[in-house]
C-alpha cells in the first residue's frame, strides 16, 4: 500500500475528489496519508480533517525564499515516507532538492491540454482566459510529473472538452474540473499505485493491466 501525501494551497477541490475515489475504492493500492497545506486557512483542510486524514501545516510565508521552503517541504515528505506526492491546488514552485529526490514521484495536474496554454505564468483562470482568447476549439487537462520547469514533466493523462463560443473563463474552469480533471487524477493516482506506469526515454506509458 503507497503512501499518497497531498500538497494544496486552497479549497481543495481536486483533494476531495482523491478523497470520493479513495471511499469509493477506486484508488488501487494506495491510500491518502498526509495532507500537507501551504496555508492555514485553506479550506482543502477541513476537507481533510473530515475524513480523518493527518494535516501538516507549512505556511509558505514564514520561509524567507522557496529554498528554504522547500527543505521544510521536503523535511515532511521524508517523515510521512511519502510514495507519490499529488500537487492539488499547491501554488508553490517546489526547489529542484525535491523533485531530484522524488523524481517521477510528483504528479500534477494542469488545466490545459499540455504543451499549450502552460508554463510559468498559466495557472487558474488565466490559462482559461488566454484559451479563449486565442479561439481553440478544444480544451482540458493535463496529469503530469513534475520535474525542475513549469509544466514540462511526462505526461500521463490527458482528457477533453469543447470550448463553446459561449463559455467564460469561469465556465470553462468548471467544466474541465468536473468533466476532466475530477476524473483523470484518481485515475493516474491509482496507475501510479499499481506500478502501471512506465518511463521510456522520459515519456510515460500506460502499462496494461492483469
Amino acid at each position: 500500500m503507497k503512501n499518497i501525501v497531498v500538497l494544496v494551497s486552497g479549497g481543495g477541490t481536486n483533494l476531495q475528489a482523491l478523497i470520493d475515489a479513495q471511499n469509493s475504492g477506486e484508488i488501487k493500492n494506495g491510500r491518502i496519508s498526509c495532507v500537507i497545506s501551504s496555508n492555514p486557512d485553506a479550506y482543502a483542510i477541513k476537507r481533510a480533517e473530515k475524513n480523518s486524514i493527518p494535516v501538516r501545516i507549512i505556511p509558505r510565508k514564514e520561509y524567507s525564499d522557496s529554498v528554504t521552503y522547500s527543505k521544510a517541504i521536503l523535511e515532511a515528505l521524508r517523515e510521512e515516507k511519502a510514495d507519490l506526492i499529488v500537487l492539488a491546488g499547491f501554488m508553490t514552485i517546489l526547489d529542484e532538492c525535491v523533485t531530484r529526490e522524488y523524481d517521477y514521484r510528483i504528479i500534477n495536474v494542469h488545466p490545459s491540454l499540455i504543451p499549450s496554454f502552460c508554463g510559468e505564468g498559466f495557472y487558474g483562470l488565466r490559462v482559461h482566459r488566454a484559451v479563449l482568447e486565442y479561439g481553440v476549439k478544444v480544451s482540458g487537462a493535463t496529469i503530469h510529473f513534475v520535474n525542475e520547469k513549469a509544466d514540462a514533466g511526462a505526461i500521463i493523462l490527458q482528457d477533453t472538452v469543447k470550448v463553446e463560443k459561449e463559455d467564460t473563463p469561469e465556465s470553462l474552469q468548471k467544466k474541465i474540473m468536473e468533466n476532466v480533471e475530477w476524473k483523470i487524477l484518481p485515475k493516474a493516482v491509482s496507475l501510479f499505485c499499481q506500478d502501471r506506469i512506465e518511463i521510456v526515454d522520459g515519456k510515460a506509458y500506460i502499462k496494461q493491466g492483469d
